[in-house]
């Protein structure tokens, strides 16, 4: 017996459609399916409108709630007097300008400072005002504040008795003898400075530091060694081993090696990658910088201070001709250019380089044979 198909009549309902009929008795029989109910989509479509409208709404809340953290409504409250000590990150900034009531919140400040790509800010003493809005604060840290204390400038490139030897000349009631004892006594420690290592050689930042009276050589010290961690966590020497495959300490220690051999800026990632390229392959630095460092001086024993053959036969771990690898620990201060160039070095397969211009521009090589011509164009520009 065969299915068969029914229309409905005219006065059916609308909401109803046939389906076939499978009534084997009676061809007279209509069968109606009804078809479902629209009330369950209109619900899902109100809510999903009321949950977009909620998120609209709570949009709008967030968005006038920063508005007032970066603007607060009314006049700015009391003036307070906030000292940024050296070495301050935006984030501790912004934590000490929240403390003192200057900015409502510390958070939606950094963003702000990011957003408009300002800072970093300088240490010294500010006059602001409690509930300020955040564009003033801005203005007001970019114009600087007042220099607090008396300024000791330790440059780059120094090694560290350098280095407690300028702060005494620099300020004579501190006492470079005292100032490297505090490098030894543990209670200074840089956040890069692995536990087995003792020595704080390139550990602090070169800079110009504001000494009030109240400041000792160890807390000199702690200054100088918070400003390295603040630049090296802001460079990201935390990831270094993933960006140029050595410890975050290692390239410190690299750091140091382009500080030192880099006479120009614009040779220091050149440097940096003739660096890793010759630890990648095995090969001896060969860095006339660190035989300079183990002979515990400023300069070769040559007649206008280049190093000799004499000087390399050295016995010293941090003599880069005899043995493979970096030296045990940096071997100056480091700027800021040599710190971004260990962690940026510039793409290149070079192996060699030599100074071959009179204002210290290096010539760099990737085979022996290119090195020697640049020694010869070195010797033409009388140089070498």
């Amino acid at each position: 017996m065969t299915e068969r198909e029914y229309r409905p009549p005219a006065d059916a309902p609308r909401d109803e459609v046939p389906m076939t009929s499978l009534h084997p008795f009676d061809d007279d029989l209509e069968v109606y399916e009804l078809k479902p109910r629209r009330s369950r989509l209109k619900l899902v479509l109100a809510l999903v409108g009321l949950v977009l409208g909620l998120a609209a709404v709570l949009a709008v809340v967030a968005g006038w709630w920063v508005l007032r953290q970066v603007d607060p409504p009314g006049d700015p409250g009391a003036e307070v007097v906030v000292e940024i000590p050296e070495g301050y990150s935006t984030q501790q900034i912004a934590s000490l300008l929240e403390d003192q009531g200057v900015i409502t919140d510390a958070t939606v400040f950094r963003w702000y400072v990011r957003s408009k790509g300002a800072g970093p800010f300088e240490a010294g003493r500010y006059s602001l005002q409690e509930r300020s809005a955040m564009g003033d604060v801005v203005e007001a840290l970019e114009a600087g504040g007042q220099f607090v204390g008396v300024p000791v400038t330790v440059p780059e490139g120094l090694t560290l008795g350098q280095a407690a030897a300028r702060v005494q000349e620099e300020l004579p009631r501190l006492s470079a003898e005292r100032f490297l004892a505090a490098t030894t006594s543990g209670q200074v420690r840089s956040a890069f400075q692995p536990s087995e290592v003792t020595s704080m050689e390139g550990l602090l930042f070169p800079d110009t530091y504001a000494v009030d009276d109240g400041m000792d050589e160890t807390a000199l010290l702690q200054v100088m060694v918070d400003q390295l961690d603040a630049l090296a966590t802001e460079l990201g020497y935390s990831d270094a081993q993933a960006r140029v495959g050595v410890s975050p300490y290692e390239a410190l220690i690299v750091a140091s090696l382009i500080q030192r051999e880099a006479g120009v800026p614009q040779d220091a990632a050149k440097i940096a990658r003739v660096i890793y390229n010759r630890l990648e392959q095995g090969m001896p630095l060969q860095i006339d910088a660190t035989v300079v460092y183990a002979l515990g001086g400023t300069a070769g024993s040559g007649p206008n201070g280049e190093v000799t053959f004499e000087d390399l036969e050295v016995d010293s771990p941090y003599n880069t001709y005899e043995n493979a690898g970096l030296p045990p620990t940096p071997i100056a201060l480091s700027g800021r250019a040599a710190m971004e160039a260990a962690l940026d070095p510039a793409p290149g397969p070079w192996l060699f380089y030599v100074v071959t211009q009179p204002d210290g521009t290096h010539s760099f090589a990737e085979t022996y044979d290119e090195h020697l011509a640049n020694i010869r164009l070195a010797e033409q520009n009388g140089v070498r």
